[in-house]
């Protein structure tokens, strides 16, 4: 096979999985939204008028059709009286915020060997993307886009 076509197909793949994941976290964000706002017996109705935002759009919110904003998150949790962290965890505090200043090798992460080559690919990408103009990286996002609809 053609290295070209390979990383075309690579890249394709990793379109559809990013596209995948993003769908998964906009359901699990809704779905989210919709229990904690049940939990205390609101109507989306209630939810507009604290705020102001059109039962519609709420409604795709919670259908994971809509990705909303931080700025809405922030009125959304608001309006059901919660901290905004409790958006997104189930505790009565915040999570501990992890050690971001280390980096931590494919070992140390638990990844499989597919998920390394995957982590590699993703680095040299990566890497690679620093030496090109704004220009050259839009023509390669296109690609990446047009090869994702096929």
């Amino acid at each position: 096979m053609n290295p070209a076509n390979f990383n075309l197909i690579l890249i394709k793949n990793l379109v559809d999985q990013l596209i995948t994941l993003c769908k998964t976290l906009l359901m699990i964000i809704g779905t989210r939204l919709k229990k904690l706002r049940e939990e205390r017996n609101l109507s989306q109705g209630d939810i507009e008028k604290r705020t102001g935002l059109l039962r519609c759009y709420i409604s795709r919110v919670e259908n994971g059709h809509t990705v909303p904003s931080l700025e809405t998150l922030e009125r959304l949790s608001a309006a059901l009286e919660l901290p905004l962290y409790q958006l997104f965890f189930e505790g009565d505090e915040p999570p501990p915020l992890p050690n971001l200043s280390k980096r931590h090798s494919a070992e140390e992460l638990g990844l499989n060997p597919e998920q390394e080559k995957e982590l590699r690919f993703f680095e040299k990408v990566k890497r690679l993307l620093t030496r090109i103009d704004e220009k050259d990286r839009q023509l390669l996002l296109f690609m990446a886009q047009k090869l994702a609809s096929r």
